[in-house]
């Protein structure tokens, strides 16, 4: 961690910029959040000027926190981060504590588990309850060499300053710039960027003379202006020509130069500095450099094999000469470039093997995976590299490999490619390592690649656990790929293989079900899995049983039998929990347990199920899960017509972090719920985006998504489009359960006889012997369409209130006044009644474009309803808010954390922070000060 006060540094020529940094002081300190990013060339006083701003902030009563990149330290995730918010393993503090775990991967989801987004999330979280005490000012300085996970959440603290008394700053030079790093800059905008450019000339001359101790002369006023006003160059400068007594001060107080050699630039000044420094401190600083621009004075103890006793004078002497400082409990060098200068005067062969022996000494010390891989890395990115990985390093890369593939899975990759072309080929270790390197691509997302080393390696190895791990990353690679069936006949071969034990034949059998599923062949997998429980017998293996009993549940789901379904995801988590290999078969098992409760509509079980999923998810760091789930929540919310909470659930987590089918989806339900409130310019917004990410998924049809492109025909005035939208959605066997409705009403509505006769068919095929209440209404519904049967209608209307599915409730309600309106009876008495109803539920729901429609249609029959309570009419303003974002402001004023609200709510902590967000967009505020303003304006008048 970097010092957050100097007293050596001298701040010269910013006014300008030490007004607006302490205005934003002022605005955090008062509760009013901001992002802001100091960008200047090395040298020019951007640390200098932020740490200004942070004693200042101190003294306003803000609690600081400053961490920096280092360039050493890019592949490792959430480094500068972790030091600012000190997080260790060793913290007291049981929330840092947990953080610090979930990265040593004591806890996770198995393949492809994302530790450092789970740890994001988690300081997210922790940087909002720290805001809970006090306002917080958050620096990231040397942002250029951040990982892009720091960079990412960076990014996603900008979008939440508006809810926190949070004060962001970043520290970057102009070069390098990545992308991730240019969009930091669209993000906080031009009113949040603070360039630093090079002092002007009379500032020059006021450091100089501060620096000397007079005014300078004709001479030292010239060489100053070689320094291109860089005030790190002009310290260096006159610190090297005071220590080589170049520098005379007359008796008008004019400093003048008196010869000698001086520093042409700024790397010559800061060699020279360093040349005062006897051989032994020398020695230890370049030790100290391998560890960083900020290290631990015990781990320099632990690589130098010192005692501090032995280290002090060395430390004591690096002090005086001005090359460290302190940082909190540790030290670091005064500028990186000072630290840059010493490691670079190592030849890199020498480099290198300092390296080695460093995480040697860290290893055996039991230091944190992430501090041994830092200065083992250096060893596999330099191209001139010969050193072997030594076998030491590839026992410990074996036994760290899952929580450092899940840490910093492009690290491992690093690691383990050098270790397995070292390795011999006839060593057994190299089939382990080859495994795990697979593990790694997959993790960094190379399928292909993961699949080429897993399938090379399947050849060579022997042992048969390290066998069935490297079947179960080829068959899950393949399944991403479009390749099941040729993983099939590896795996049936295997299976086929004389002299295997029965717990790896029954796990050979178990993936072979999984593959057989993936390619729609349910009853063979059916059969597989069936087989492999009882060719396990009484012997136990939650592997192969929780496994088994997963294909067994999803083959019911595809079947339709959701109600078989429950019984085995409910005996299959007894079996798996609490196992940490076994966490993304529970994800697998919660979510899918959460989908067939949604299909029985057991909409409160279906929520508490996928509200598990979500904190476990959450816990291990399976974004992909995560994703999943949060996309299962929506189309729940959908269903159930809590429609904002939908929206928001859909919301939290951005496009990128997603697989394009899930993006299809979340952008479907935005759409259609925005169509039906009349909102067609956000709703077609939705309908664009998911196109872009549906190219990527080819002839797959996402249901929610035809729906979307379905309503927007139909509200640009083109039911036949809009029918053949549904109908080619339909095509596929599986697909349609949910289209149907909507299918058989426009069929009608165009006069398409065929088209309804088919659709009726199909849906009294999917109804048959259905218990399950929207199928038995979903018969009624289109019967009632087809026959123009009102009381048919009625009843589809009754069993969707009894499935909880308003939106089809008033959709078969609007059916039967039609029918009761057109029909030979005439019965406006009966017209009406549904007519009431159906009008309700719209308004209910906020269905506003549903609401217009339904009126326009039924004053042809002189059927009219006369104003009704307002209901979402207003979008902006106290009014406008829905009853959960009320609920969330209400304990916004009560002073609650998002995590707070989150837990008392049963909501996510990232679900709260959407809602706040839209609170805040709808009050047109800054703050959540500004919410508690507004609740206490409105309280009057609610009471």
């Amino acid at each position: 961690m970097r010092p957050l006060t100097d007293g050596t540094e001298l701040l010269v020529g910013r006014d300008g910029e030490l007004s607006r940094l302490a205005a934003w002081v002022c605005d955090v300190a008062a509760g009013r959040g901001r992002a802001v990013l100091v960008d200047g060339e090395p040298g020019i006083g951007k640390s200098a000027l932020v740490r200004a701003g942070c004693t200042a902030a101190a003294g306003a009563g803000c609690q600081v926190y400053w961490g920096a990149g280092d360039e050493l330290g890019q592949s490792l995730p959430l480094l500068p981060l972790l030091d600012a918010l000190q997080i260790t393993a060793s913290t007291q503090d049981p929330r840092r504590g947990a953080i610090a775990e979930l990265l040593r991967g004591r806890a996770t989801a198995g393949k492809g588990t994302d530790l450092a987004a789970a740890a994001a999330e988690q300081v997210i979280v922790l940087v909002e309850e720290l805001c809970l005490d006090g306002p917080v000012v958050l620096v990231v300085d040397e942002l250029q060499w951040a990982d892009r996970t720091t960079v990412a959440v960076w990014g996603r603290l900008v979008r939440s300053v508006r809810q926190l008394p949070l004060l962001l700053i970043g520290v970057t030079r102009p070069v390098p710039r990545r992308d991730d790093l240019r969009s930091l800059f669209r993000l906080v905008g031009p009113e949040g960027r603070l360039r630093l450019g090079r002092l002007a000339e009379p500032a020059v001359l006021e450091l100089v003379a501060a620096l000397a101790g007079g005014k300078p002369g004709d001479e030292l006023e010239a060489l100053a202006a070689d320094a291109a006003g860089n005030p790190l160059y002009l310290t260096e400068l006159l610190d090297a020509l005071s220590r080589s007594s170049c520098l005379d001060v007359g008796d008008a107080g004019v400093v003048e130069l008196t010869g000698g050699a001086t520093p042409d630039s700024l790397p010559e000044a800061i060699a020279d500095r360093l040349g005062f420094l006897t051989e032994a401190a020398r020695t230890v600083l370049r030790a100290a450099a391998l560890l960083g621009d900020g290290f631990s004075v015990a781990d320099l103890a632990t690589v130098t094999n010192c005692s501090l006793a032995e280290l002090l004078p060395a430390l004591d002497e690096a002090r005086a000469a001005g090359v460290l400082v302190a940082a909190d409990d540790d030290l670091a060098f005064r500028h990186p470039l000072i630290r840059k200068a010493l490691y670079d005067e190592m030849p890199t062969a020498v480099r290198i093997a300092w390296h080695q022996s460093a995480a040697w000494a860290l290893a055996e010390a039991s230091a944190p995976v992430d501090r041994v891989a830092r200065q083992l890395l250096p060893m596999v990115s330099t191209t001139d590299s010969r050193l072997p990985v030594p076998p030491w390093a590839v026992r410990w890369l074996l036994d760290v490999a899952t929580s450092l593939i899940g840490q910093a899975p492009a690290a491992a990759v690093a690691l383990l490619r050098r270790a397995v072309r070292d390795a011999p080929l006839d060593d057994a270790v190299t089939g382990a390592l080859a495994c795990r390197l697979a593990d790694a691509y997959f993790g960094v997302g190379n399928i292909a690649q993961a699949e080429r080393i897993a399938c090379r390696a399947l050849d060579r190895v022997r042992d048969p656990d390290v066998l069935i791990d490297l079947h179960t990353t080829v068959l899950q690679c393949r399944a991403l790929t479009g390749c099941l069936p040729e993983s099939l006949v590896v795996l049936e071969d295997a299976v086929s293989r004389p002299g295997l034990q029965t717990r790896h034949r029954v796990r050979l059998l178990v993936l072979i079900a999984r593959a057989q599923r993936e390619l729609g062949e349910v009853d063979i997998a059916d059969r597989v899995a069936t087989q492999a429980l009882a060719e396990l017998g009484e012997v136990e293996d939650r592997w192969t049983t929780g496994w088994a009993l997963y294909v067994l549940s999803m083959v019911a789901m595809t079947r339709g039998e959701w109600a078989k379904a429950l019984p085995l995801f409910e005996r299959a988590i007894v079996i798996v929990r609490g196992d940490p290999a076994l966490i993304d078969l529970t994800l697998r098992l919660r979510i899918n347990q959460s989908v067939s409760y949604g299909a029985l509509n057991r909409y409160t079980d279906a929520l508490a199920a996928a509200g598990q999923a979500r904190d476990l998810a959450d816990r291990t760091g399976s974004a992909v899960r995560l994703t999943q789930v949060q996309s299962a929540l929506g189309q729940l919310l959908l269903g159930a017509g809590r429609w904002d909470d939908a929206l928001a659930e859909v919301d939290v987590i951005p496009d990128d972090r997603k697989d394009p089918s899930v993006v299809c989806c979340d952008h479907g339900v935005a759409a259609i719920i925005h169509f039906h409130r009349g909102e067609a310019a956000a709703a077609q917004w939705h309908v664009d985006v998911a196109a872009t990410y549906s190219e990527r998924i080819g002839d797959q049809v996402v249901e929610l998504l035809v729906r979307a492109r379905s309503l927007a025909f139909e509200y640009a005035g083109a039911p036949d489009k809009a029918l053949a939208a549904l109908l080619e959605g339909l095509n596929g066997e599986d697909a349609g359960e949910d289209l149907l409705g909507d299918a058989a009403r426009l069929a009608v509505a165009n006069n398409d006889a065929q088209a309804a006769e088919a659709i009726g068919a199909r849906v009294r095929a999917i109804a048959a012997e259905s218990t399950v209440p929207h199928r038995r209404a979903l018969a009624e519904y289109c019967t009632g369409l087809l026959d123009r049967d009102a009381t048919a209608l009625l009843r589809a209307a009754d069993g969707y209130r009894d499935a909880s599915r308003p939106l089809s409730r008033a959709k078969a309600l609007e059916a039967a006044a039609t029918a009761f309106a057109e029909g030979p009876a005439d019965d406006r008495g009966s017209a009406r009644a549904a007519f009431t109803h159906a009008l309700d539920l719209y308004t209910e729901l906020g269905a506003q474009w549903d609401v217009v429609r339904l009126r326009a249609r039924f004053r042809a029959f002189g059927i009219r309803r006369g104003p009704t309570v307002k209901h979402r009419q207003t979008t902006h303003g106290w009014d406008s808010l829905t009853p959960t974002e009320g609920k969330i402001a209400a304990l916004v004023v009560e002073g609650l954390s998002n995590p707070q609200i989150a837990a008392r709510l049963y909501l996510s902590p990232r679900t709260v922070g959407t809602h706040v967000s839209h609170i805040l967009t709808k009050l047109g505020v800054s703050s959540r000060i500004d919410i508690a303003r507004e609740a206490a304006r409105h309280q009057p008048a609610s009471g």
